[in-house]
């Protein structure tokens, strides 16, 4: 598993706890302009993601990065991984691993979190990217009317044998996104490896004949991602992202989307 040296990646960041029902976060702000937020893939808040955010705050936006497992800063390693795993999967009650038709509760508060990103930032609304574990998180904060460009990268849950043509998104909240992509000329953009084990083809299929030409799907080839990792390539915007190529043609179209969406 890829590691990178445990400096203080969030040096340049601000940081605040956010409260809204039961749960209390940490999130770490950076730049200026309207809001991105930012949610973490297992194992937490680790140094290949802040790299990614890094870009966007430069790119003329004000980031928000919400730690909601793990330790902020904390660099991967194989140990950390499935400890974290372990932790979301079987114990924390916040998050929503099987297909149960419906969202993880944890979405609430990042609801809440990106009505006070756009109280506090302006601009036509707010940008959500997930990746991995929180990929479908961007999907279902759309119930909240501040959300205008949700990014889906390598959404991965529900898991299980029989749900490949399912996102972790509740029916009612699925409904809303497909109106309001409509009403109001908006649209989801996903990135994803083919062969990737965590995002089955049903998937991208099903999102591709639900939302039509509203769901933009950014496929990439296994050899497209950074070799030597060893692991195979999953992550596309962190352990995945290579020096040149696909991928970071698809790093630079999800900034470019939130240019668009977001009016920067």
């Amino acid at each position: 598993m890829v590691s990178t040296a445990d400096a203080d990646v969030l040096r340049d960041y601000d940081r605040f706890d956010f409260t809204d029902g039961p749960w209390t976060r940490p999130v770490y702000r950076r730049g200026a302009g309207p809001a991105v937020i930012i949610m973490h893939e297992i194992p937490g808040l680790h140094p290949l993601v802040v790299r990614y955010a890094d870009g966007v705050a430069a790119a003329g936006f004000t980031v928000y990065l919400p730690s909601l497992f793990g330790a902020p800063g904390k660099t991967i390693s194989n140990g950390y991984v499935l400890q974290q795993m372990f932790m979301n999967v079987c114990i924390r009650r916040e998050f929503n691993v099987w297909a149960n038709g419906r969202s993880s509760p944890i979405v609430d508060w990042l609801r809440a979190l990106a009505r006070k990103a756009h109280a506090d930032c302006g601009g036509p609304g707010v940008g959500a990217l997930g990746m991995c574990f929180t990929g479908g998180f961007a999907l279902a904060m759309m119930t909240e009317p501040s959300v205008v460009a949700p990014v889906l990268s390598q959404p991965s849950m529900p898991i299980g044998r029989g749900h490949e043509r399912a996102i972790d998104c509740s029916a009612a909240e699925f409904s809303c996104v497909k109106r309001r992509l409509v009403d109001e000329d908006l649209s989801v953009l996903g990135l994803a490896f083919h062969g990737d084990r965590f995002v089955p083809p049903g998937r991208f299929e099903m999102l591709k004949e639900e939302l039509g030409d509203r769901f933009e799907a950014w496929q990439l080839r296994q050899e497209d991602g950074q070799q030597g990792t060893g692991v195979p390539s999953h992550s596309v915007l962190t352990i995945h992202l290579a020096n040149s190529g696909p991928t970071r043609e698809a790093e630079a179209r999800t900034i470019s989307f939130f240019k668009q969406r977001l009016g920067t």
